[in-house]
């Protein structure tokens, strides 16, 4: 070969080599997905885990895999999220698994149980010590692959028109309130409504119900239940870590390619860490607004957190022996839970415990 020719054929090699794409882009097809949300687009938070999760996907394999995201109600309703995956209307899904415990209440051990797991628990639960793949056991008798998608942390205990005093004050009362929980309540007396975000605010509003719970200060602030309720109660004992999930048709899930599959699993999980970072960010502020505004911050009495922590123990032992999905999931859970304990009382929560004296009392 001439030097000439030489020169010019490295010189092309080096500028190809340069210029090369990922090799994942190169080796991996085009594949656009649907995303339907429970959530409406005005809940930055919670709906915008779907658009953190889209976004990740497409810029980790070159735009390649797009995830195109749609709010409730756009395709399907928010309540109906699971059925679109089971039935392959769309792709993917983030939802609240708990959102289907009329269908099996072990779907409630996705999201949050009465008196469960906090945030770092859940994710120490479900990422090592087996939680993902029970869930996913079960899921999959559902048609569906579930990956964890966010958390909100331990969530208020909602927006009441009247003070809770007593047990009693629980008897018939109307509260929107989502997952397992509202049949703990109903053991107290309570009427349940299981409620669309979106809807919760004319509910209130008309008197249709007397109390709803949604998240916590940030994503309340923005739905204005401060403005047709006066009361906020706390904590949510039946969400101490509310975590997400993004459904994943399991035929479409099956048919990826291992290398996408690894990029899906890597975007839910930037989508669940930053979820649980942008709540703990904004809280602070919302809470001191709200606070301003008159909004009254009250705990729920000791004796209604017993009485609740009694009812919850109650329906776990009557729904286990009913259903062996249920107990095997609640079995592990609960295992984990009471080992964490042994953990988070020694260092944990007298570290939190000295931090709130000593700065809130400043």
């Amino acid at each position: 070969m001439k030097r000439r020719q030489f020169l010019t054929a490295a010189g092309a090699g080096l500028a190809a080599t340069a210029i090369a794409k990922p090799a994942i882009a190169q080796s991996s097809p085009e594949v656009k997905w649907r995303l339907t949300s429970s959530f409406p687009k005005s809940l930055d938070t919670i709906y915008g885990a779907s658009d953190v999760f889209a976004k990740a996907v497409a810029e980790m394999t070159d735009n390649k895999f797009q995830i195109q995201v749609f709010a409730a109600g756009e395709i399907v309703p928010g309540l109906q999220a699971q059925d679109a995956i089971t039935n392959g209307t769309v792709e993917v899904a983030h939802t609240a698994s708990y959102y289907y415990v009329g269908k099996d209440p072990t779907f409630a051990f996705g999201t949050a149980v009465p008196f469960g797991l906090n945030a770092r628990q859940q994710n120490a639960w479900c990422m090592h010590g087996g939680g993902n793949e029970l869930l996913n056991e079960f899921y999959g008798g559902y048609n569906i692959h579930a990956l964890m998608g966010g958390n909100t942390g331990t969530q208020m205990g909602g927006w009441f028109r009247k003070e809770i005093k007593t047990v009693a004050d629980i008897n018939g009362l109307k509260m929107r309130i989502g997952g397992f929980a509202g049949r703990v309540l109903t053991k107290l007396g309570a009427v349940p409504q299981q409620i669309a975000g979106g809807d919760i605010y004319p509910a209130l509003e008309k008197g249709t119900i007397d109390a709803a719970e949604w998240v916590g200060p940030y994503d309340d602030q923005k739905l204005g239940f401060n403005k047709v309720a006066p009361v906020y109660h706390f904590p949510g004992w039946w969400e101490g870590g509310a975590m997400l999930h993004f459904f994943i048709n399991k035929p479409k899930w099956d048919a990826l390619p291992k290398a996408y599959k690894a990029v899906l699993e890597n975007a839910a999980q930037h989508a669940n860490t930053d979820m649980m970072a942008k709540y703990d960010a904004k809280n602070p502020a919302a809470m001191k607004a709200l606070f301003a505004a008159g909004t009254q911050f009250r705990p729920f009495p000791q004796d209604v957190m017993a009485a609740c922590f009694k009812a919850a123990n109650e329906l776990y032992a009557e729904t286990a022996a009913a259903n062996p999905k249920f107990k095997k999931i609640h079995d592990n859970m609960m295992a984990f839970r009471n080992d964490e304990y042994l953990w988070w009382q020694v260092a944990e929560l007298t570290y939190d415990a000295f931090l709130v004296n000593a700065v809130t009392r400043r």
